[in-house]
C-alpha cells in the first residue's frame, strides 16, 4: 500500500473492559490523512476512552491500533515517547500546569522537545494565543488567573504549538460563546486545509460538528452504531443518530432517570 493510500489511523476490533463492563466493544475505525473525524455519542459512550487508547495512555484489552501503518499496541515505552511527538492533544480538562505561566504551558514542548530558545518559544506561544483569540498580556498570567473558557483556549494553543500532524481534541469549543466557537472551528479547519493535519475531535455541539467534520463516527455503549460523511447526519434513518440530532428523549439512547 502506498503512502497516499495508507490510512493515517486504523483500528480493528479494539476492546477495553473495566471489571464487567465493556467500555469499548470491537471498535473499527479508518481515517485517511488530512481528514477531520468527529466522534459523537452520549455521555459514557466511550469517546474519550477511545482517544486515550489510540494515544497509548490506556492499553486496549485486544485489537489493533495502527498509525501510518505501524502497530502501536504493545509498543515499547521509549519508542512511544518519540512516537507521541506527532500528536497535539487537548483534553477536556485542559491539563495545564498550575505552576507555569500561560506562555510556559504553551511553549513546554517547544522548549523541551524542539529545543527552542525560551525567547523564541515565548514569541511562538504569544502568536498561538492570538490564534485562539487571547491577547499577549495573558501570556504571563497563571492558569488560575483566567476563566475556564480562557483555559480551554490556552489548552488548544498548546495543542497546536508544534504544528503536529495529528490533533486529538476533546470538546474544543465547550463553554465558549458562539462567536469564539466559530473562530476555534475555523482554526481547526485551517490545521487540516493548510498544514495537512489529521484531526479527531469529540464534539457535542452539532453546529460545530457540521463546521469541522469530514466524517462522523457515533459510539453507543462502546460500539460503533454509525459512521459516515458529515452530510449523512441529516440524511440517515439510523435511530441513534436521529435521536442525537433531534435531541429527543425518545429512542434507543436511554436517558438517566431523575430522582423524585
Amino acid at each position: 500500500m502506498t503512502g497516499a493510500d495508507q490510512p493515517k489511523i486504523q483500528l480493528s476490533g479494539v476492546t477495553r473492559a473495566f471489571e464487567d463492563v465493556r467500555a469499548l466493544d470491537g471498535v473499527d475505525l479508518t481515517l485517511a490523512p488530512r481528514q477531520s473525524l468527529v466522534l459523537i455519542g452520549g455521555s459514557g459512550s466511550g469517546k474519550s476512552l477511545l482517544l486515550k487508547c489510540i494515544l497509548g495512555l490506556i492499553p486496549p484489552d485486544s485489537g489493533s491500533i495502527k498509525v501510518d501503518g505501524i502497530e502501536t499496541v504493545g509498543m515499547p515505552e521509549n519508542e512511544r515517547m518519540v512516537w507521541m511527538q506527532r500528536f497535539g492533544v487537548l483534553f477536556q480538562r485542559q491539563g495545564l500546569f498550575d505552576s507555569m505561566t500561560i506562555w510556559e504551558n504553551i511553549a513546554f514542548r517547544l522548549i523541551h522537545e524542539d529545543r527552542l530558545a525560551p525567547s523564541e518559544a515565548r514569541d511562538r506561544a504569544i502568536a498561538r494565543l492570538g490564534q485562539v483569540g487571547l491577547t499577549p498580556d495573558t501570556a504571563d498570567l497563571y492558569p488560575s488567573e483566567v476563566s475556564g473558557g480562557m483555559q480551554k483556549r490556552v489548552g488548544l494553543a498548546r495543542a497546536i504549538a508544534t504544528d503536529p500532524e495529528i490533533l486529538f481534541l476533546d470538546e474544543p469549543t465547550a463553554g465558549l460563546d458562539p462567536i469564539m466557537s466559530n473562530i476555534i472551528s475555523e482554526l481547526i479547519n485551517e490545521r487540516v486545509d493548510e498544514l495537512g493535519a489529521t484531526v479527531v475531535s469529540i464534539v457535542s455541539n452539532l453546529d460545530v460538528v457540521r463546521n469541522i467534520a469530514d466524517s462522523v463516527l457515533m459510539l453507543h455503549a462502546g460500539q460503533v452504531v454509525w459512521n459516515g460523511p458529515v452530510a449523512g447526519l441529516d440524511e440517515t434513518d439510523n435511530p441513534y443518530v436521529r435521536q442525537f440530532v433531534t435531541q429527543s428523549i425518545d429512542g434507543p439512547i436511554e436517558m438517566p432517570k431523575l430522582a423524585g
